[in-house]
């Protein structure tokens, strides 16, 4: 099983999370999971990444959300 990278972008406003997440997408390490703290972070990130080939899948988790990346 393959360890997935953390990408924890909670407490940033956009353009920062999806910055964070293109790094993570640039390292090739997938599956790649990314805790978002807004909605508005949330679909950027989603839109991004479903943009690059990743499929997105989104869960709420604590007071905010939990998307997994894979390609």
């Amino acid at each position: 099983m393959t360890m997935a990278t953390v990408v924890d972008a909670r407490g940033f406003s956009c353009p920062q999370p999806v910055i964070l997440v293109q790094r993570a997408m640039a390292a090739g390490r997938y599956p790649i999971e990314v805790l978002v703290d807004s909605g508005a972070a949330r679909d950027n990130v989603t839109r991004m990444a479903e943009r690059a080939g990743c499929r997105v899948q989104c869960e709420a988790a604590g007071d905010g959300f939990k998307l997994t990346l894979s390609k």
